[in-house]
């Protein structure tokens, strides 16, 4: 049990003085700021026997910087499975080593994973060191509800697929929710399309960008406004998180008419489906195939199927 009386005396102080343990050792770095790297994780990574990294060229320059010599590895997610047995071996033989990804907590949306699993069964020390990672700082410095949170790591490219993920989020969720993805500068304003499409023009949103760089930037309001400033940029650069003031699906709350809906209102008019399903590919701007398929979804989420 914590000993409330004293902060301090259920921490570990002593460990600087301890030889670093056998084992393998999963450590933050920084998302941005040279600075953002704990004390721990500069002896951990000091004191490894090797540092297996997503690019050695990138782990070297944070290396070079805080004047660390341990030598490195490459373990990224086209080697990785191959690279687990070497390394296995030598935690199998009493060694330490460090896994470390271009930026953040290894494992999340980068690799690492495969290894850690491997060592599990193996019964070798895993340790996390932990400190930056880009979902959890864009969270508290959000504005959005912390206290219910779910991490999703990167949205699918396609815009299909994209969409089909947040439709199965928001069927799945029962209370609100703060939503976070990893998302690329050149899709962020379709994959905000997509989130208003899903959730409606007053959907609440924040965009994180540049996390702890020199040009750090949140963009908050509903989804309009953002996407509006975001437009209105030449180009949008740097990495994004996205973060989504979700809420549940309720009979009434959506402000988005579903395709059934809008095809009973164009029937009311005169129009066959065929035709129907042709004004709301005009009316949605995506193609006629898209908004297909978009009907044979709301029908599968229909009760009894």
């Amino acid at each position: 049990m914590p000993n409330d009386s004293d902060p301090l005396a259920d921490l570990d102080l002593d460990a600087r003085q301890r030889p670093l343990a056998p084992g393998l050792y999963l450590v933050a770095t920084p998302i941005g700021n040279l600075e953002d790297i704990t004390l721990r994780a500069l002896r951990v990574l000091k004191s490894v026997d090797r540092i297996a990294c997503e690019d050695t060229r990138q782990t070297q320059k944070l290396l070079n910087y805080y004047g660390i010599a341990t030598p490195t590895v490459s373990l990224h997610e086209h080697n990785e499975a191959g690279r687990t047995s070497e390394l296995i071996a030598d935690l199998l033989g009493g060694g330490r080593i460090a896994v470390v990804s271009d930026a953040g907590t290894p494992g999340i949306s980068d690799p690492g994973m495969f290894l850690t699993r491997a060592a599990i069964k193996a019964e070798i020390p895993v340790c996390p060191v932990p400190g930056a990672n880009a979902a959890l700082s864009a969270l508290i410095a959000s504005g959005l509800e912390t206290e219910r949170f779910l991490f999703f790591g990167f949205l699918p490219p396609k815009t299909s697929a994209r969409r089909s993920d947040l439709e199965k989020v928001k069927a799945g969720l029962n209370q609100p929710t703060t939503l976070i993805f990893y998302e690329a500068p050149h899709r962020i304003l379709e994959a905000l399309a997509d989130v208003e499409r899903v959730w409606g023009a007053s959907c609440r949103v924040v965009v994180a960008r540049e996390l702890t760089k020199l040009h750090e930037e949140f963009l908050r309001g509903d989804i309009r406004q953002v996407r509006e400033q975001l437009e209105g940029r030449e180009r949008v650069r740097g990495e994004i998180v996205l973060l989504i003031d979700a809420q549940p699906a309720t009979e009434n709350a959506g402000t988005v008419v579903s395709v059934q809906q809008r095809i009973n209102e164009l029937k009311t008019d005169g129009l066959d489906e065929m035709d129907a399903l042709k004004r709301i590919a005009r009316e949605r701007a995506i193609s006629k195939s898209e908004v297909y398929r978009e009907l044979q979804r709301e029908k599968s989420r229909k009760p009894g199927r």
